[in-house]
């Protein structure tokens, strides 16, 4: 479970970086998007690619990335 939040943290810090967006995101924030995003993309995608702690890394990065775009785009317009 420990490996699973360090990797959830790494790709959300990959997909914050990647869409400009990690100045205004903690590390729990990219945890959850991480974690979200692996189960977001491996849904769309499958479980293509390297595994790291049971998610699949590519599929992970761009489910992130989608998760991090929509919730940005949704606080934008509050």
């Amino acid at each position: 479970m420990l490996w699973s939040l360090i990797v959830g943290a790494i790709i959300g810090a990959i997909a914050g970086s990647i869409t400009k967006k990690s100045g205004s995101m903690n590390l729990l924030t990219k945890t959850i998007a991480g974690l979200l995003g692996s189960v977001i993309g491996q849904s769309l995608l499958g479980e293509r690619g390297p595994h790291l702690a049971g998610m699949a890394i590519i599929p992970s990065i761009i489910g992130a990335i989608i998760l991090i775009l929509g919730v940005s785009y949704f606080r934008r317009d509050r």
